[in-house]
């Protein structure tokens, strides 16, 4: 998926065939905000921002390692969400099909509940690079927050509508953990997209 033009994954997107779908749509969304923490840390690297430098390039760093993180992802969801509709192909008198579904309900469940994760640690990074980051990019931090409260809340509903499926006790446990977390994650967003556009109509000197 990676190599692909925004053309062509469009086109895919678009077609009635298994995936990519929501949940790969979740983890580009996560690719997304985590590539916009990076540029604007890379627009934060001149001398005006010497005293933050360290801290500038471990966020940079961080969010390039995220943005690989979450590309895989993509890639996992579409090949686990192929799983599960070949696991419902199975016939109904085949006794493996049950034990097939669960597991692959179970599977697919997870690289969402991965992208729950990604979204929270850019959000980590998005809340310590605003205060220390070029002024003349801040909207970009915004904008990397709106994109992971989209990759977070999108991959909640593709654990939710796997997890009916999920019959071990722990794992639907787990993954249920990653769902109700969301609600928490919106908020911080919405606190970074609320503090960059209060520094947005301040005032210049």
């Amino acid at each position: 998926m990676r190599n692909q033009t925004i053309g062509q994954y469009l086109t895919a997107l678009a077609a009635r065939v298994p995936a990519p779908g929501g949940g790969a749509t979740a983890a580009l969304h996560a690719a997304q905000a985590a590539a916009l923490v990076a540029m604007v840390a890379r627009y934060s690297d001149g001398p005006e921002h010497a005293e933050h430098a360290a801290a500038i390039g471990r966020i940079r760093d961080a969010a390039d390692e995220l943005c690989e993180n979450a590309l895989t992802l993509a890639e996992d969801d579409a090949a686990a969400f192929t799983a599960v509709t070949e696991a419902y192909r199975l016939p109904r008198t085949d006794s493996r099909r049950s034990a097939a579904i669960a597991s692959a309900l179970r599977a697919a469940a997870r690289p969402p509940a991965f992208v729950i994760g990604i979204a929270a640690r850019v959000l980590d990074l998005a809340e310590e690079l605003l205060p220390i980051g070029n002024p003349n990019v801040i909207s970009d931090v915004a904008a990397a927050a709106e994109a992971a409260r989209a990759a977070a809340t999108t991959a909640r509903v593709n654990v939710e509508i796997n997890l009916a499926g999920v019959g071990d006790a722990q794992a639907r446990g787990e993954l249920s953990a990653a769902a109700a977390s969301v609600g928490g994650l919106c908020d911080r967003a919405d606190k970074i997209t609320a503090g960059v556009r209060a520094e947005l109509t301040a005032e210049r000197p």
